[in-house]
């Protein structure tokens, strides 16, 4: 393992998109969604911890997650888990962690992890990193990960490539974050776009570096190390912030077996499911003249559904949802009215 390699593990986000399963005092990151026995941030730790020396290993999470990251990730060090003190987006979030960083290792090279990852193919998949992190070692630019698409979809960036290309390494012409569905149906039909896997690479350097140019605001709150700096940090992704913006990023094309489970679609796709197209998570259902349906459930709990076709049940703490899948887009708004009527109860 080389030391001057490090990973940074995206662990802070509150998984709004699984409500009511994912919730405020347990996101998402911190859930066994497959029965495999550990949860996503433990997956994701698991797959690095193979090729990052383990104390190059950081989280950046919401200091009100900090006794969960201890729990689920002991053999992390106190100083390996980088607390926000306000929910912010990925931008400020990535900058910090950089900037903690770089007080350590001015010339290192970082992965960024996101925990909402499936991956099938891992050999290939460390293969990969470990060439991206090769790459940015050697070449001052920013890294992501693409994905050929096999499907229009909203939830994802996408990529436009040139024919420029560095060891094998494609320069960016376009970098578009979660078009319109017209938008998305047209850029998988040309073959010229890419999914944006959300993995990213560069030295820490080239990193700042595209902080301090594009997004200045930032870089004054927490290169200067302002008192209540992050809280005051706009609520911005890295994608619009920098990657849309940066005129040094290349994409690694790469297979394998990628998929985002953001949404209660994508874990649907990604789920085993019976002879009529039926997913179970957790618990056990008894489907009759239903089809097409993802069931989640409490533990050993049992559900009984008749005449469902293409629906999400979700039960959870007191809350039942029962929507078709085709309008979860809407989980906002179902979650904003039951906030103004009960407050954070049900949160």
């Amino acid at each position: 393992m080389d030391n001057k390699n490090y990973c940074i593990i995206m662990g802070g986000g509150v998984g709004r998109r699984f409500w009511p399963i994912s919730r405020n005092t347990l996101p998402k990151q911190f859930m066994d969604f497959f029965g495999t026995g550990r949860t996503l941030i433990q997956q994701i730790f698991d797959r690095y911890r193979k090729i990052i020396p383990l104390e190059n290993i950081f989280v950046t999470t919401n200091q009100i997650y900090k006794n969960l990251v201890h729990e689920q990730l002991p053999e992390l060090d106190e100083s390996q888990i980088i607390l926000e003190p306000a929910t912010r987006n990925t931008a400020p979030s990535i900058a910090l962690a950089s900037y903690h960083i770089a007080k350590r290792d001015r010339d290192a090279n970082i992965v960024v992890a996101p925990t909402d990852h499936l991956i099938i193919k891992e050999t290939e998949f460390l293969e990969a990193i470990n060439r991206g992190l090769d790459f940015v070692r050697t070449y001052p630019y920013l890294l992501t990960l693409g994905i050929r698409p096999n499907r229009p979809v909203t939830d994802y960036g996408y990529i436009q490539v040139t024919d420029e290309t560095i060891d094998g390494f494609f320069r960016v012409k376009t970098f578009i974050e979660k078009p319109e569905l017209e938008f998305a149906k047209m850029f998988v039909e040309s073959g010229e776009f890419y999914w944006n896997s959300g993995i990213f690479l560069w030295n820490v350097q080239s990193i700042l570096e595209s902080f301090r140019e594009l997004t200045p605001d930032i870089c004054a709150k927490l290169g200067g190390r302002e008192e209540g700096g992050f809280s005051s940090c706009p609520n911005i992704s890295i994608d619009y912030a920098i990657m849309e913006k940066a005129n040094n990023v290349y994409v690694q094309l790469c297979d394998f077996g990628w998929a985002d489970l953001g949404t209660w679609d994508s874990l649907y796709e990604q789920s085993v499911k019976d002879e009529e197209e039926n997913a179970v998570m957790n618990g056990e259902a008894l489907m009759y003249d239903s089809r097409n349906n993802m069931v989640a459930l409490p533990k050993d709990s049992v559900a009984i559904i008749q005449g469902l076709d293409g629906y999400l049940v979700a039960v959870n703490k007191g809350v039942l949802l029962i929507c078709k899948k085709e309008n979860t887009s809407q989980l906002r708004k179902y979650f904003n009215d039951l906030q103004m009527k009960h407050g954070d109860e049900f949160i």
